[in-house]
């Protein structure tokens, strides 16, 4: 199996080491695991899921640095830092080998797995990358977006009740760029794994993007381009929404992620709503079906000549 380079992220950034910075991360830690406690506790239960890595000792899970997702870690030399957090975004993804055996033949290389935060303005923007053939994890990509029209004072207030709760809040104001500060390092992301027709202005060649609903790609990220007064990039103008694969394969419908993983004995893990744990998630359900011997493909797709409109490819959908 080839091996795809990781691309650069963002430099690292000296952060401070401060004791209310030390403070600020075992309380963030605490609030974390009590919120995914319930969901990790099952681990140990037998599951005919191809995702083993968390299936052995409970005690090893340990929550991503949200500084590392973005590259801006700071303490990837200090032993207690490393000891609380965990820096590898393939933890939870591994595959039993014998599984690939009962893969389909796929219309696409690569999947990326999308599942966007932020109902006014999009907060967070998340990327897990999936080898469709193989069903291997291949690379991430991770950042906190900044709202492009709020006052400061409403985005407080957004971030809190957002994120406030789980306690990432911290991070978020540490790291957050604008959504067109985004777009470029994606699309450089994207370049580095020859995912983007240059002849086509940035069509995608060889992938597609997998979402959890229409809503991400249907309707957040157009609105959001527009509140940013950056053009729809080629690269969302189609996408597969999982539930509707879901639908038309297993022959039962699924409301969301957290149906479709408890039907198919898939143990939550990490913070709901955290847009890079939900993104595992989904990237799980997405190996489980794969393994099951689904076939990945376009469920939507928009009008080149009038992007507005969407055309909706499976008669047998989620509505």
């Amino acid at each position: 199996m080839a091996v795809v380079a990781r691309v650069s992220l963002l430099s690292p950034t000296i952060l401070s080491s401060s004791l209310s910075s030390s403070l600020l991360a075992i309380s963030t830690i605490r609030r974390r695991f009590v919120h995914v406690k319930a969901s990790v506790s099952d681990l140990n239960s037998t599951s005919s899921s191809p995702i083993t890595s968390f299936e052995s000792k409970i005690d090893r899970w340990k929550p991503l640095c949200l500084y590392y997702t973005q590259g801006k870690c700071a303490k990837m030399d200090d032993p207690a830092h490393l000891e609380t957090f965990n820096h590898d975004c393939s933890k939870g993804l591994h595959i039993d080998g014998v599984e690939v055996k009962r893969v389909h033949s796929q219309n696409f290389d690569y999947l990326l797995v999308l599942d966007l935060e932020g109902k006014v303005e999009i907060l967070e923007f998340p990327v897990v990358m999936i080898n469709a053939r193989t069903m291997e994890y291949v690379d991430f990509f991770h950042r906190f977006v900044r709202p492009a029209k709020m006052t400061e004072e409403r985005v407080h207030e957004y971030i809190s009740g957002k994120y406030g709760k789980i306690g990432v809040d911290r991070v978020w104001h540490d790291t957050a760029v604008t959504f067109k500060e985004v777009l470029p390092q994606f699309e450089s992301w994207m370049a580095g794994h020859h995912l983007l027709k240059s002849e086509q202005l940035g069509a995608l060649t060889g992938a597609a993007f997998v979402t959890c609903g229409n809503w991400d790609l249907k309707t957040k990220v157009p609105q959001q381009c527009s509140d940013s007064n950056v053009k729809l990039p080629l690269y969302f103008m189609e996408w597969i929404n999982l539930k509707d694969i879901y639908l038309n394969f297993y022959k039962r419908r699924a409301t969301g992620m957290r149906t479709m993983m408890k039907e198919l004995d898939i143990p939550l893990v990490g913070s709901h709503h955290l847009g890079i744990d939900d993104s595992k998630n989904i990237a799980r359900v997405l190996q489980r079906m794969l393994a099951d011997g689904a076939v990945m493909q376009i469920t939507a797709r928009r009008s080149l000549l009038s992007p507005q409109n969407v055309k909706f490819l499976f008669e047998n959908r989620i509505r």
